[in-house]
């Protein structure tokens, strides 16, 4: 049996091995645990001067001891009575440095250091709140600092340095699991020792000297362990240990500042020179103004009998005026409050406090830092960055650990941009995706500390790192807009670009500021959030400024009304309701049951109550089968309700619910007259649930949100009132309270954000409150307030600015007591109640019988006239000023509209369909059903002209299509297309199929595109019947300037149609414009109508972004496009001259190119017909299969000629501009039979 050794009082004695639940029942006695520490700590070995003996039994005593801190009880026992024996400073450190040829022990030793030394957190958790748990953190803690202290010598690390050299140069094959095993706790016991925090108030260090942690890491410096960690961060082979490495580095820069850190040894520089001189200015005002007043202060004679006063408008306890018996000197310093306990502040409404301090550290470990931070970016940033961004991705690392990652993205970048500014160091976190992962944590931290309100401190502080790395990654790319380099200066506006566009990254700013909480976060926290959206705010309008005008993505919530299921039965007119009226129907469908239960015929088949690919569920479904037997039994139809129950029954047998399986035919009508009584639940009819989805009032709604994606033009002002809130401006204000302890930059930053608000927006009133102006006076009465010229100037604006509005608004003295919103603002100005017009909250008045009476005249009067809208008449024609929406909805209330939807928007011309409108649709829908085009001659002979989408839509509600493929357009075959001129019926068809291509928009959008639909409607069924029509537009754009976008969307058009030769399949292919030329021409009115007559897809609502070539057209229309797109210089060379040449004149390569020419038309012909079925197989068939094979190599053949112009040409031109001479360029083309 395994046994270890106790040394007591000199004997060793040797016990039986001690089974684990015996030591668990061992630790609960803590005067016996003490005894058994004490005997195991003696059986490790002494100290003899600078020499440690080890025991023989020294390797099981270490393992006991990992033994008992394993089983240590919830107050840390065991670590508190080891680290108040020193085991580590006295035993284990000597054994560490001294026996590390032992392996056995020296990985024993490390394995209970790095228990030991593990964080308090982990201890505990979380720190305790209760007193007694606390006390024990507090020691435990305080027993870390001490061991972190004693590892502050070179002789450790030396050590731990020298074993981890000898392991790393062991390659993969050679290491074993235990090698890996003691990498691992060597780098987790640097970095528990790192973790320690510093005890500042034992401490009492100040900047420029040596700490215990600074005394760590130059201990780490010379023992070259930082040369370690340098090369497991760029070696690609230790990747596993990256989070490891980062975690160090993290741990030995937290009380360093990147920027001084970037300028240590370059002398002092004129900025820190400047600032310190600025201090050293208020500093010195402050204690003359304190001088001069305690001179004031010393009268001639004794402070006892100054005098007594009465100061006038102050109201002591009773009636009278305050009595006040010191010196005139002294009541300046008066004050109410004086003598009074101060409130105590509740601890759950007390301010966060600040838990990150930076120093500055000795000169010699500051240079190493710096150092070390260059060696690091030169080598390590790029590979040890991306390496731990994959393992977050792939989520290898720990719950949190994405925290170091923003710490030393935030961190070095900031010292690359301060040191010497080399983009490529850091390009590796220098993109859009770094932005969206950042974005995407910011916003996780920002949600959870409002939902974990336990834990929202430590979500406030992950949160704050994930600003300052968000900060970081905005300064540096606005340092790269001043790069000298032209490919940086890209980089950087194609970055900028993606992060104005997107509309989350515009958003986060504001929703930290109306969620920011200074119980939670701290004030460093709201520093950075002013800071960050200051730079923000500067280089979007700067970005603005230079484009002149920017798209970026908008999202709207499109609200979805969804009804509740009602509890009540829905009966129509003509169905029976009521106990009485069913029980008198009863008798006769009960005849008719015992009928139909009898007869055999009766069959299931035809009725089939579950569809196996609807999305309803099933529960849903078996819910609206027993709806639909009460509707057939309502309706006197018994054999379809008896047959729906026994269909039900054998689709839904469990529980059941229809009846069992052997049911007799009594129980089945006993069944059916339970459920011709029954209460089912219902929902609302088509007709009455139309009607009701516009009305914003009905309380039985449940508003769902849609995100609703589209694009717009911004506007930065529009942008900038985004921020006219109070919880902006009382966050500025908290800060700007502590405008003393504040940096020059962080005041200017809060002082251009208020002005921006005030002066841009012409909302001074957002700051007219009473606790800003107290600051405003402290300010103003500052000694050193010459030190803050920009505060002092923007006080006196706002200042003057309130006391110009009290000289005409009295009541803006009582607006100081309040936080304002830009309404009351605006009410302020304009006068209280100038927006009670407009005001939303308010309801409507209600309708009088003589304006029901009214309303209903005046629609019977004007709902028949044609060209009219008859809202528009009624609105003009009532006493009342209403809304367009009021009038519509009592229209439906008084039954006088079936639904809101019968009433067209604002602006259009036709509202309703009369019944004689519908009778003419009617029959020019059976006069042209078997037309090729249905709609298309509908349209062009209906009396009443209306869009597509509405004629679409009554033919659906008629009744008289199913769907609406049934009035696409049918296309034939063609024959020959070389049979017609120039191809001019195929330009048609082409032409033709945009106009078709309405129709399979979806719904909504042609909804959304309603007015313009009706008002275009006539010039969309002329478009584009020719190519014509698409030159001219075409002409007149090349006359405006649009000569390249116009040569763009040839080129375009060419390529795509090379591609779908090639490839043998199409797709639709955007049209992304590059250049600011292409995107300023695709937003072009005329330039889209000639997008749409080429027959260019627009892009679909709130999915697509560009204009797209859509897959139906083939290579051969889209070449015909393209030509019909050339320039008249172009055309003039690529078309013959105007003078025929005599025959025998041509030259041989004119005639070869005629010859390859016909042989091609020749057999793109023969092929067409072929297609068509007119060729015969012999004869003919086979010259065409011999014409094919002569074609087969070349399907498409280009020819360039470079010859040069006759000398009579060449005169003729002399006299003209010169014009750059182009290839001629013949295209010879073959269609694949797939068109």
């Amino acid at each position: 049996m395994e046994s270890y050794s106790l040394i007591i009082s000199g004997s060793c004695l040797h016990l039986p091995y001690i089974s684990v639940s015996w030591l668990a029942h061992w630790c609960m006695d803590l005067h016996m645990m003490n005894c058994e520490l004490l005997a195991t700590c003696s059986a490790l070995g002494y100290l003899e001067g600078d020499t440690y003996h080890k025991e023989p039994d020294c390797l099981e005593s270490v393992k006991d001891l990992i033994r008992y801190l394993r089983h240590e009880d919830d107050t840390c026992n065991v670590r508190q009575q080891l680290g108040a024996a020193q085991i580590l400073q006295r035993d284990l450190l000597p054994i560490l440095t001294q026996h590390r040829q032992d392996k056995p022990l020296f990985d024993a030793v490390i394995r209970l250091m790095v228990n030991l030394t593990q964080p308090a957190l982990l201890c505990f958790g979380s720190v305790p709140k209760e007193p007694g748990l606390r006390h024990h953190f507090l020691q435990v803690l305080a027993y870390l600092q001490a061991y972190k202290e004693a590892f502050a010598s070179e002789k450790a690390f030396g050590v731990l340095s020298e074993t981890l050299y000898e392991l790393l140069q062991l390659g993969w094959e050679e290491r074993q699991e235990e090698d890996n095993l003691l990498i691992e706790r060597i780098l987790l016991l640097v970095r528990n020792i790192l973790h320690v925090p510093t005890d500042l108030d034992q401490e009492k260090r100040i900047d420029n000297d040596a700490s215990v942690h600074d005394q760590l890491l130059w201990a780490i410096h010379l023992s070259g362990l930082d040369d370690l960690l340098l090369f497991l961060a760029s070696s690609p082979a230790e990747q596993q240990w990256s989070l490891h490495v980062l975690e160090i580095v993290s741990l030995m820069f937290r009380d360093q500042n990147p920027e001084q850190l970037a300028g240590v040894g370059q002398g002092r520089l004129a900025q820190e020179r400047s600032t310190d001189v600025a201090e050293l200015e208020v500093l010195r005002q402050r204690e003359m103004a304190e001088k001069k007043t305690r001179a004031l202060q010393r009268g001639s004679r004794h402070s006892r009998f100054g005098g007594s006063y009465i100061v006038q408008g102050l109201k002591s306890i009773g009636e009278r005026d305050l009595i006040f018996h010191k010196g005139l000197h002294n009541l300046q310093n008066y004050s109410s409050d004086l003598g009074k306990q101060p409130r105590r502040v509740p601890k759950r409404r007390q301010a966060a406090r600040e838990l990150s301090i930076q120093r500055r550290s000795a000169l010699n470990v500051r240079l190493f830092l710096r150092d070390f931070c260059s060696e690091f970016l030169e080598n390590c940033y790029n590979r040890l960055m991306g390496s731990v961004k994959d393992h977050l991705l792939r989520e290898k690392a720990q719950q949190h650990d994405e925290t170091y990652y923003m710490w030393a993205l935030a961190f070095f970048m900031a010292f690359n941009r301060a040191a010497s500014f080399r983009p490529g160091l850091v390009s590796e976190t220098l993109s859009v995706r770094t932005f969206h992962f950042i974005e995407q944590n910011l916003t996780n931290y920002y949600e959870m500390m409002l939902t974990d309100r336990k834990e929202a401190a430590s979500w406030a502080r992950r949160m704050h790192l994930a600003l300052k790395a968000y900060q970081e990654l905005l300064a540096t790319v606005n340092e790269m807009d001043m790069s000298l380099d032209e490919a940086v200066r890209e980089s950087s506006r194609i970055i900028k670009n993606n992060i104005f566009y997107v509309m989350e990254y515009r958003e986060l700013f504001l929703a930290l500021f109306r969620k920011f909480d200074e119980r939670c976060q701290p004030r460093s926290f709201l520093r950075d959030l002013v800071e960050t959206t200051h730079l923000f705010l500067k280089m979007l309008e700067r970005f603005c400024r230079s484009r002149g005008n920017l798209v970026v993505q908008n999202k709207r919530k499109k609200r979805k009304k969804k009804k509740k299921v009602l509890d009540r039965p829905v009966a129509s007119g003509d169905v029976p309701s009521g106990a009485g009226a069913l029980e008198a129907v009863w008798p006769s469908l009960a005849e008719q049951l015992q009928c139909c239960a009898q007869g055999p015929e009766l069959s299931v088949d035809s009725v089939v109550p579950f569809d196996a690919a609807s999305e309803v569920s099933v529960e849903e479904q078996r819910a609206e089968a027993m709806v639909r037997i009460q509707d057939c039994l309502l309706a006197g139809q018994a054999p379809q309700a008896l047959a729906l129950l026994r269909s039900a029954r054998e689709v839904w047998p469990e529980g059941d619910v229809f009846g069992p399986q052997d049911i007799s035919a009594e129980e089945e009508i006993q069944l059916l007259k339970q459920i011709l009584c029954a209460p089912l639940p219902r929902q609302q009819g088509p007709e009455e649930r139309g009607a009701e989805e516009e009305e914003d009032e009905d309380e039985d709604e449940e508003e769902l949100q849609a995100v609703q994606v589209s694009e717009k033009e911004f506007n930065f002002l529009d942008y900038l009132k985004r921020f006219a809130s109070s919880a902006v401006v009382r966050a500025c204000v908290l800060l700007l309270r502590s405008y003393g302890q504040n940096s020059a930059h962080t005041n200017r930053c809060v002082v251009k954000l208020l002005h921006r608000l005030a002066h841009d927006l012409r909302m001074e009133g957002l700051l007219f409150q009473l606790s800003l102006f107290c600051l405003f006076n402290r300010l103003l009465s500052d000694p050193a307030a010459g030190a803050y010229k920009e505060l002092v100037t923007f006080a006196k604006y706002i200042l003057g600015k309130f006391f110009a509005l009290a000289a005409v608004n009295q009541k803006a003295f009582v607006e100081l007591l309040f936080w304002k919103n830009t309404a009351v603002v605006r009410e302020m100005a304009e006068g209280y109640g100038s927006l009670d017009g407009g005001s939303s909250s308010r309801k409507p008045p209600m309708w009088s019988p003589e304006e029901e009476a009214q309303l209903q005249e005046l629609y019977l009067a004007h709902r028949d006239v044609e060209g009219q809208d008859v809202v528009d008449i009624i609105l003009a024609h009532l006493k009342t000023p209403r809304t367009r929406k009021q009038v519509i909805h009592h229209l439906v209330r008084l039954g006088l509209a079936d639904s809101v939807r019968d009433f067209q928007r604002k602006g259009t011309h036709i509202v309703l369909w009369t019944e004689d409108q519908e009778l003419e649709l009617q029959r020019l829908f059976e006069e042209f059903q078997d037309s090729d085009d249905v709609l298309g001659h509908i349209m062009k002979n209906i009396t009443a002209k209306r869009s597509r989408a509405r004629i679409v839509e009554k033919l659906l509600a008629l009744g008289l299509v199913a769907e609406r493929r049934e009035l696409y357009k049918k296309r034939r075959k063609k024959l020959a297309p070389s049979s017609l001129p120039n191809g001019e019926e195929s330009q048609k068809d082409f032409y033709q199929e945009d106009l078709e291509e309405g129709e399979n928009r979806p719904e909504a959008e042609s909804d959304e595109d309603e007015g313009k639909e009706e008002e275009d409607s006539e010039a969309e069924q002329a478009e584009g019947s020719s190519v014509l029509s698409a030159e001219t537009l075409g002409q007149s754009l090349s006359q405006e300037g649009f000569s390249a976008p116009l040569l763009w969307l040839q080129s375009c058009l060419i390529r795509a149609a090379d591609n779908r030769e090639e490839d043998g399949c199409s797709q639709a292919v955007p049209l992304v414009p590059l250049t600011e030329e292409n995107e300023e021409a695709m937003e072009n009115e005329q330039f889209q109508q000639l997008l749409r007559k080429l027959g260019v897809r627009p892009p679909a609502s709130g999915q697509e972004t560009f204009w797209r070539i859509p897959a139906k057209l083939s290579p051969t229309q889209l070449r015909k496009v393209a030509a019909s797109l050339s320039q008249p210089e172009e055309e003039e060379e690529l078309q013959p001259g105007p003078e025929p040449k005599v025959p025998g004149e041509q030259g041989p390569e004119e005639e070869h190119q005629k010859e390859h020419r016909a042989q091609a038309l020749r057999a793109l012909l023969l092929a067409r017909k072929k297609k068509a079925g007119l060729v015969s197989p012999g004869g003919e068939g086979a010259a065409g299969e011999k014409e094919q094979l002569k074609m087969a190599p070349r399907k498409r053949q280009l020819l360039d000629s470079d010859e040069e112009q006759d000398e009579d040409e060449g005169r003729n031109k002399e006299s003209r501009a010169p014009e750059i001479l182009k290839k001629k360029r013949f295209q010879i083309e073959d269609e694949d039979e797939s068109d």
